[in-house]
């Protein structure tokens, strides 16, 4: 049965468990990917190096597609596409589970994220569509945001259980398991159609080429260039320079047609100009909590085990988050939660700032939860702004504003997690060449620190040079542990300074505002 608008709030639940299962469908399906790189290396025979690939053919089409997702809804109805999507993704994640090569697990890469792309807009829709006007912020919005930010950090948590001593079999048929799952809901529970029309032209087709090129070049370059390192292959500046010339063809190629894919002359009017930069800045913020305490933990020896005490809690305060809006949400609100949301970060950022090579995941759970509840609290109340502008354009524009911000978020976070890694590995060989150059200089104590070494070696090794050399190589690992945890410690600190630098902006920018509500009566009053 489609569901009429503004149906009861009990009657709305089956579409509103239908959009959570579809957010967790794509969010553990992408997360899968990034977070388990190593054992698909393995399982693959490939190197880490060559399985980032994986990640980068699986975001492209989730980045370019639902810009797509407009014209197709118009044309043929987006049910009707998410089924075949859905049925894609179905038989991609069958095959998943045979692969054992990197070129072929590439192409299904690819294909997956192909078919994984309308997902995320079907959680919205589905979160939306059944409720009221008032229910849509209210309870719709706040849903489908908290399940899709949860999604990625979830694979975190189940990913250790179901890997196991087995491979990642379990994990391909988890994801098989809920694409069945989300197939039987989209066919069971059906959207409101849309009057079809023959909207799609040929030349959508090479708008959506020169995006790929565009996004594509973005995504690859940024995942990556940290790891082969940008000035050393000269590929990598001229796929940027591809994608930066494709980009502007696409915005000429947009503003000179009839019936363009996207109104790039509504999305660059001051307002959603500064609300699009506003989400992709802050999604940029939130990779601190992917290329960060992550990471950092698994140079420290941490395993993915001991990090899911971690990722359940942020996963928790995430939900929290979510129910923070769910109450408390108004357009009014905006620029307030936006306030806490930064605070709540800054605070975060600095309280990990202070790591050691002997901090775990536990000790990070405070901060970490903070970063994770101040991420729905920033992100709910921008796309509500978002929506507003969207809606008072007119209602074919919620779509419009929802494809273009699913967008912006997957570059963000692509570019963040890029240009986060690129600076961890700066300043890595940064504070390595000066540890290093300090045990030089005091060779003394580093002479003691060896000696120290040996004799709790001594039992084990009874060969003299062997324990030196043993002893000499641990000091070595030690100090270039401590350089990656100092590197981590800039990235963390420049967090702070990000996030407080917009906290103190938007306080100037609201007492602005207050201070010319207070005179604007004084001066009508003057004039009069």
């Amino acid at each position: 049965m489609v569901p009429p608008p503004g149906l009861p709030l009990h009657q709305a639940l089956p579409y509103i468990l239908a959009s959570i299962v579809l957010a967790l469908t794509q969010g553990l399906g992408q997360g899968f990917v990034s977070v388990n790189i190593p054992q698909v290396a393995g399982d693959l025979g490939a190197t880490t190096t060559q399985a980032s690939w994986l990640s980068a053919v699986y975001m492209i089409p989730r980045a370019v597609l639902p810009l797509m997702l407009i014209k197709i809804r118009t044309q043929y109805g987006l049910r009707r596409f998410a089924e075949v999507g859905i049925v894609a993704f179905l038989v991609v994640s069958f095959i998943t589970i045979w692969v054992t090569d990197l070129r072929s697990a590439m192409v299904l890469q690819f294909l997956s994220g192909m078919a994984a792309a309308p997902l995320t807009t079907l959680a919205f829709l589905y979160a939306l569509e059944p409720l009221g006007a008032a229910w849509k912020i209210r309870l719709g919005l706040p849903v489908a945001l908290t399940f899709i930010t949860i999604g990625p950090l979830l694979a975190r948590v189940v990913s250790p259980a179901l890997i196991g001593d087995g491979g990642l079999t379990w994990v391909h048929l988890t994801s098989l398991g809920l694409a069945m799952l989300s197939l039987a809901l989209v066919f069971r529970l059906p959207l409101r159609p849309v009057p079809h029309q023959k909207v799609i032209e040929p030349l959508d087709f090479l708008t959506l080429l020169l995006l790929g090129i565009g996004f594509g070049g973005i995504i690859i370059a940024f995942i990556i260039g940290p790891t082969y390192w940008w000035t050393a292959q000269d590929w990598i500046g001229w796929l940027l320079v591809a994608s930066v010339l494709a980009l502007t063809a696409v915005a000429v190629l947009e503003l000179n047609r009839n019936n363009p894919i996207f109104d790039l002359r509504w999305l660059v009017t001051p307002e959603i100009l500064h609300l699009t930069i506003t989400l992709f800045l802050f999604r940029i913020i939130l990779s601190e909590q992917s290329a960060g305490a992550p990471r950092m933990f698994q140079l420290l020896g941490v395993a993915p085990a001991q990090m899911v005490g971690l990722f359940t809690v942020i996963c928790i305060a995430c939900l929290m988050g979510g129910l923070a809006c769910i109450a408390w949400i108004r357009p009014e609100r905006v620029a307030k939660f936006h306030l806490v949301a930064l605070l709540l970060i800054a605070a975060g950022a600095w309280m990990d700032a202070q790591a050691t090579v002997d901090t775990r995941p536990e000790q990070m759970i405070i901060s970490q939860a903070l970063i994770g509840f101040a991420s729905l609290l920033f992100l709910t109340p921008a796309t509500l702004a978002g929506l507003g502008a969207a809606l008072a354009k007119g209602p074919q524009y919620m779509l419009s504003f929802v494809i273009v911000f699913l967008s912006t978020q997957s570059i963000g976070g692509v570019i963040g997690s890029g240009g986060f890694t690129t600076l961890i590995n700066w300043r890595e060989a940064f504070h390595l060449q000066v540890l290093t150059e300090e045990l030089q200089a005091t060779s003394a104590a580093t002479m003691a620190e060896i000696a120290t070494r040996m004799a709790a070696l001594a039992p084990q090794i009874a060969d003299p040079a062997l324990r030196r050399a043993r002893a000499v190589s641990s000091i070595a690992q030690d100090t270039a542990s401590q350089a990656y945890v100092m590197a981590y410690n800039d990235l963390y600190f420049l967090t702070f300074l990000l996030a407080s630098g917009a906290a103190v902006a938007l306080l100037l920018h609201l007492l602005r505002d207050r201070l010319a509500a207070r005179w604007a009566p004084v001066e009508t009053e003057t004039a009069s």
